[in-house]
């Protein structure tokens, strides 16, 4: 089949329903652009920051994309492109954009408090400390393998002659690596983080200080991101995936401890221009790929493959798609640092369901891509090899490189490095606004646990922000990107039904409208509870060997554990809830 027919359907569906869902679910919800968002009667010059609706739009969209709509659909391509297809074309539309707007909407209402403090509010003080420690456990993990996903594109390589590296080119550094001559993808990127990085706190000076123009401010973004690829390409930074976690994560400390203004939005804003114009080339190469006639590399369904590789279609094609079909951080970046910067209640459509829906697109992008550039047997090579851990940041920079190579005759290698810059830009602002929220909501957990009573220490933001580093690294070090990604993923989208639970329950104390928030909820926990249970009996060491977690594997299977327990006590406090506010308003 033709790349074309799949990827225009998908992205025509997905269009038609921003002109439709999000009206309805704005006269359900009762939106009114008279009331005053908490942005503007909390300001705080901190946390709560009025902003121009465009800037919150690249700073939603940059931070929940992420590598996730790239990574799962890359994953879930061993079952077949089509079973990806429908998920994320259907999940987008009636579950995750949804769950992205109403979450949103409610913490509006709410103060501007995050999902986890709404919480409290809906489900009282058990069913708060459940979900409270059940966030900061998924915050935990998604942190470590977003930082294992970063540490991996910035030191990408890959063999010279299929990136078609001629002898003598001096385009890529390169080494040799068990005989074969390798070039280095990621040292490229890794000088363009720094750069971007360095620049942030006079962008977000201009902004916010001096109120600069918007025009100028996008040119001067504009000319940092070409400025720090070509000083990558002159001067790449080449380190050890070791010595990068460690860097990465002084980083992530100075951003998630510093204003929001001062790196991490500002960041953002510079970086999402090379995120826009990495869409742009997707989705320009695709069309053209498919007008010349390109079909698709793998099969339609190739679900017995899949199920060998990952596990069984159902549940986990469903949480091997999160970020792209339905994510639950999204709610927790929406709750956490979106709602304190919107200016006015529509904007929850604008940003909360349409930011979602972009990301679906670049979901769709990433899938068709790699299933008609990429050859199935590099595919699986790159993604599945035999004895070490996949890198599929690595698959999905080496399709964009075949594309590019192929519609527009860049080389392999320089348009390789193009599809790492889009991924890294996407890992570093989902990392370090992901830790950003792990403090929130540390700094929350203390205050409930201590009910009140003065200790100082526990409520700086610099112990709670080195306290999120140092748990993140932990699990970095001691857990791979293909063990962790199913954990992650159903806790992800747990967190994405516990948080569409809250929701319910509080349109139902309101009398207003549920069925959109309750039917994902209910599909999603009942997905998620049995991915939970099949991994952790997968990690049991096998009888007779006297152990019983198999080696390796008791950090991921305790998280496991872990999340399950957690998330029982929330449904069953939900559950108690819902049936005494249904009663209420019998």
């Amino acid at each position: 089949m033709n790349v074309l027919i799949p990827l225009l359907v998908g992205l025509g569906l997905l269009f038609l329903a921003t002109r439709t869902y999000p009206f309805y679910l704005s006269r359900k919800l009762g939106v009114d652009d008279n009331l005053v968002t908490p942005a503007h009667h909390m300001k705080d010059g901190r946390d709560y920051v009025p902003t121009r609706t465009h800037v919150v739009f690249a700073h939603h969209f940059s931070v929940i994309a992420g590598a996730g709509p790239i990574v799962g659909p890359t994953l879930a391509l061993a079952y077949g492109w089509a079973p990806g297809w429908f998920w994320i074309v259907l999940g987008c539309i009636l579950f995750g954009a949804v769950h992205d707007m109403t979450a949103m909407f409610v913490s509006m209402r709410e103060q501007g408090r995050s999902i986890a403090d709404m919480a409290r509010r809906s489900l009282g003080g058990a069913g708060y400390l459940f979900f409270l420690a059940f966030l900061v456990m998924i915050l935990t993990l998604i942190n470590a393998i977003f930082l294992n996903l970063s540490c991996k594109a910035l030191t990408a390589a890959y063999p010279a002659a299929l990136l078609k590296l001629e002898e003598g080119s001096h385009l890529l550094t390169t080494f040799v690596k068990d005989g074969v001559l390798m070039g280095r993808i990621g040292g490229i990127a890794t000088t363009s983080v720094f750069v971007i990085t360095a620049f942030a706190p006079l962008i977000g000076w201009l902004v916010h200080k001096r109120h600069w123009h918007t025009g100028v401010l996008y040119v001067i973004a504009a000319v940092i991101c070409v400025a720090s690829v070509a000083l990558g390409f002159k001067f790449p930074i080449l380190l050890t995936e070791q010595t990068w976690r460690y860097a990465m994560s002084i980083y992530v400390f100075l951003a998630c401890w510093l204003p929001v203004w001062l790196i991490l939005q500002p960041r953002d804003f510079v970086n999402v221009q090379i995120l826009y114009g990495g869409l742009i080339m997707m989705f320009a190469g695709v069309i053209l790929y498919g007008v010349e006639g390109h079909t698709m590399n793998m099969a339609v369904f190739s679900v017995s493959d899949g199920e060998r590789l990952s596990g069984p279609i159902w549940p986990f094609l469903f949480i091997t798609i999160a970020c792209g079909a339905i994510s639950g951080f999204h709610s927790l970046a929406a709750t956490g640092t979106t709602v304190k910067q919107i200016g006015k209640e529509s904007e929850v459509r604008r940003v909360g369901y349409n930011a979602m829906i972009l990301e679906g697109a670049l979901a769709l992008l990433a899938l068709m891509l790699i299933a008609s550039a990429l050859p199935r047997v590099e595919y699986m090579n790159i993604v599945f090899p035999a004895n070490s851990d996949g890198n599929p940041i690595l698959a999905f920079s080496i399709a964009m490189g075949y594309m590019l190579n192929n519609v527009a005759h860049i080389p392999v290698a320089l348009g390789s490095v193009l599809g790492i810059l889009v991924l890294e830009g996407f890992v570093v602002t989902t990392l370090d606004t992901a830790v950003r929220l792990c403090r929130y909501m540390l700094e929350e957990f203390w205050v409930f646990l201590f009910q009140g009573r003065h200790i100082a220490f526990l409520k700086n933001p610099f112990f709670n922000t080195a306290l999120a580093v140092a748990l993140m690294l932990f699990f970095a070090l001691n857990s791979t990107i293909m063990s962790a990604w199913k954990i992650f993923g159903a806790g992800n989208q747990l967190i994405a039904a516990l948080a569409m639970t809250v929701v319910t329950v509080w349109l139902l104390q309101r009398g207003r409208s549920f069925w959109f928030t309750v039917v994902p909820a209910v599909l999603m926990t009942i997905t998620t509870f049995a991915t939970l249970i099949i991994s952790i009996q997968k990690n049991l060491a096998p009888a007779g060997s006297g152990q019983l977690i198999a080696q390796g594997q008791g950090p991921l299977t305790f998280a496991a554990a872990l999340l399950l327990v957690l998330a029982v006590g929330v449904i069953f406090v939900s559950a108690r809830k819902f049936i005494a506010g249904h009663r209420a308003t019998a």
